[in-house]
């Protein structure tokens, strides 16, 4: 799946081994209410967004390939959100501070609970994408993860989208969802640690009500990375989720990258000039990373696209 400035873009591997290319507008609710865009505040209409895309993506893809027999209606569609955010908060949020209470027998420090609180989420979140990368069905899906950042690495460099050309590309993208969800637990720990430790019920609100906040200030430090990537400060900043993405990607298949390829072609618009953006929407208008560059310095062999150096916005991954 890719978001383009004006249009989102599917493409499915059918059964009989065609691409079949599903593209319409994008039709942001910011679009309609500018004031959405406002910093802050665009953190969290990116993420829900993005997960409704996401589902609505996914639900296509497999009525296409031919894994379902209809496309998921919006109340199935609300329902699958609603269990989903329910399970997170269950799994990310109750767990954790839950089990603080064997902790409590060695202190009652308000910020130390919360801190090994944080401590533990993270370990939760580790641990439930280590399990779920060694799942077949996921392995897959992190093999079309990586084959859609090799694409954009090679858009950015301005090369002709080919097989060739895309796999000479690394799989670990600095403006990827991952980086983004381990900055939302990063963030989370620090912003929690200084709630108090009310009763049970309370901390769960509480972090609920808060993770719009944390949501937005993780939102714009991956914005602020995204075009300050040639800093080195601000590459280790944003490391821990490029080493993360060792579990949630994988190297493709040559077919995997032709799908990714047809989706990125299907959002360019058509003067060509366009820099490509991942996961977070909004990012849509950062600078190609240094790594791109890097990467097309190390492959001279390669033809440069036609679009050049000189593109300014384009397609996003989700």
């Amino acid at each position: 799946m890719m978001r383009g400035p004006e249009d989102v873009a599917v493409a499915v591997r059918k059964a009989d081994g065609s691409i079949d290319v599903d593209v319409h507008p994008v039709n942001s609710i910011q679009d309609r209410h500018p004031i959405l865009k406002k910093p802050l505040i665009r953190g969290m209409v990116v993420l829900v967004e993005s997960l409704v895309m996401g589902m609505k993506a996914l639900s296509y893809s497999a009525q296409v390939s031919g894994e379902e027999d209809e496309e998921m209606d919006d109340k199935d569609m609300a329902l699958t959100i609603v269990v989903s955010v329910l399970l997170a908060v269950g799994l990310f949020i109750a767990i954790p501070t839950w089990s603080m209470r064997f902790l409590q027998h060695w202190t009652t420090n308000a910020v130390t609970l919360n801190l090994a609180e944080g401590c533990l989420r993270m370990a939760i979140f580790l641990a439930y994408i280590a399990v779920i990368s060694s799942m077949k069905d996921i392995q897959r899906v992190f093999q079309y993860h990586g084959a859609e950042h090799k694409t954009i690495f090679a858009y950015e460099a301005g090369l002709p989208l080919t097989v060739e050309n895309v796999r000479k590309f690394p799989r670990l993208h600095p403006r990827c969802g991952t980086n983004f969800l381990m900055i939302v637990m990063c963030i989370s720990i620090f912003v929690f640690a200084f709630l108090g430790w009310p009763n049970l019920l309370e901390r769960i609100l509480s972090r609920i009500l808060l993770m719009p906040v944390v949501a937005g200030v993780s939102y714009e430090i991956i914005r602020f990375a995204g075009r300050h990537n040639d800093n080195p400060w601000i590459h280790k900043l944003i490391l821990p989720g490029l080493l993360l993405q060792k579990l949630t990607t994988r190297e493709p298949a040559d077919e995997m990258i032709e799908v990714a390829i047809a989706s990125v072609k299907a959002v360019v618009p058509v003067d060509g000039k366009a820099v490509v953006s991942l996961q977070v929407p909004d990012s849509i208008a950062l600078k190609a990373p240094v790594q791109a560059a890097e990467a097309a310095a190390e492959h001279p062999d390669a033809a440069p696209a036609e679009t050049g150096e000189e593109a300014a916005e384009g397609p996003s991954r989700e």
